[in-house]
């Protein structure tokens, strides 16, 4: 696999007790992201993410959408 995305899907509203609504990520998650080089790190996080937004719920539209701005980029998809 090559390059992973932001799991970031444009959305960028934090009302969840500070877990943005479109993707789940905290802003200290999302500078974490940023700072992340290796692929593996970051399919890792984004396996983390996925957890904690099975735990919080109301987050099903975001794999869809990831998936889709994973292929517009070029992207495999790393779930």
């Amino acid at each position: 696999m090559g390059k992973v995305p932001s799991p970031c899907i444009g959305v960028c509203k934090f009302q969840r007790e500070g877990h943005c609504i479109g993707c789940s990520m905290t802003r200290d998650q999302k500078s974490l992201f940023r700072k992340l080089k290796k692929a593996r790190h970051k399919r890792a996080f984004i396996a983390m993410l996925m957890s904690q937004q099975a735990v919080m719920g109301r987050y099903a539209h975001w794999q869809a959408e990831y998936r889709r701005r994973c292929e517009k980029r070029g992207a495999d998809t790393p779930f």
